[in-house]
């Protein structure tokens, strides 16, 4: 497995966050950038069932424009999206191949697993399925995409040893973020030997504009890079990476990207420890210091979503993004079923048990006024 996709260079073009115009893809803008792409030798392109619009586009700007052979495509199925059936969830493949007119995917993976969203998979039964499409020649690699535990990752990987690779969410800023998990979901591909695909190194735009203390290193080190570059090659030069998606959505940031990309063969060990030193002043800024164990949730009889509640907050502090920060307390409080935290009624019972003794109160109604 390990070789698989050595030939693909390392930049990939996520479709997720495609330029838009009059509330649409731009598919002009889109050609343009796919142009470019090809030109300067990168072939991965990466959309999914779900980015609304973004298989349609692929398949007008590339699909329909070049040989098929030029370019490698992958997409994605989310069957927890709306699908009461195994045949709703199948659907999605005919749907993906429809708009895409690719007649093939390089890669396929199933979208999303971690939590709730891996039972409906199994209760589908969309790996023997998967299998199924590749043997029929429809998908060459089959894989999934991934965001929860290092331990569930552990668990799908050592009862799914066929699925070929791995897409985690990776960059210097999330490495050792305990509500992503980053560097041990990375370690457990790795002990499996699965490929890793790298989705989020710029953290959805975060880490193109980071703290002030994190951009003062990095502008010192090389006042010529962008701050973008350094996250993607960080995630790059990982060992085991097929290849890194960005989710670029101008020309500008396309032509940054393959500036550096385009001849990119590693990081020195001066650039590693300027992305340490970097990582080190993220670190030092003051934030909620929960781990997420969820101890508190345990025993909150109103099943407050503590741990998601800080994470939104401690990425507010962090980069400063109200919208990106209020999106991330909506999925990780209400996404999971857990209540808001101006439903605290004040019992104390989860400070009691808390291994960090955060004073949890007190910070949740610091939430409670921030995304109310």
């Amino acid at each position: 497995m390990e070789t698989l996709g050595k030939d693909i260079k390392k930049l990939g073009f996520g479709l997720m966050r495609l330029p838009q115009k009059e509330g649409k893809v731009d598919v002009e803008q889109v050609k343009i950038m796919v142009d470019r792409f090809l030109d300067a030798g990168f072939t991965y392109f990466d959309t999914a069932w779900a980015y609304a619009g973004s298989e349609d586009a692929i398949r007008t700007a590339l699909v329909e424009r070049y040989p098929r052979e030029r370019f490698q495509l992958a997409t994605k199925n989310a069957a927890w999206i709306d699908c009461k059936t195994r045949e709703e969830a199948i659907k999605q493949f005919d749907t993906s191949l429809k708009q895409t007119g690719a007649g093939y995917f390089d890669f396929y993976l199933l979208h999303n697993l971690g939590e709730n969203r891996t039972k409906v998979f199994d209760d589908y039964d969309m790996w023997s399925w998967v299998q199924e499409k590749k043997e029929e020649g429809l998908i060459k690699h089959a894989g999934f995409s991934f965001h929860s535990t290092a331990d569930e990752l552990e668990a799908i990987l050592t009862a799914h040893p066929e699925m070929e690779f791995v897409q985690l969410q990776i960059n210097y800023a999330d490495w050792d973020n305990p509500s992503i998990q980053s560097r041990s979901c990375y370690e457990v591909a790795r002990k499996h030997k699965k490929p890793v695909i790298i989705m989020e190194p710029v953290k959805g735009g975060m880490l193109a504009t980071p703290p002030a203390p994190v951009q003062k290193v990095l502008q010192e080190a090389d006042p010529g890079a962008s701050n973008a570059s350094w996250a993607i090659r960080y995630a790059a030069d990982l060992e085991g990476v097929i290849t890194v998606l960005s989710g670029m959505s101008s020309l500008e940031q396309m032509e940054d990207n393959l500036s550096f990309m385009k001849t990119f063969k590693g990081l020195s060990a001066e650039e590693k420890g300027v992305i340490e030193r970097a990582r080190d002043a993220l670190c030092r800024i003051p934030l909620i210091s929960c781990t997420t164990c969820d101890y508190c949730a345990k025993v909150c009889p109103m099943n407050i979503g503590i741990s998601g509640s800080f994470t939104a907050m401690n990425q507010l502090t962090l980069f400063n993004q109200k919208e990106a920060a209020a999106s991330q307390e909506e999925w990780l409080v209400n996404g999971h079923g857990k209540k808001r935290a101006s439903e605290c009624i004040k019992c104390g019972k989860c400070e009691e048990v808390c291994p960090q003794h955060i004073s949890i109160i007190r910070e949740l109604e610091k939430v409670s006024q921030t995304f109310s």
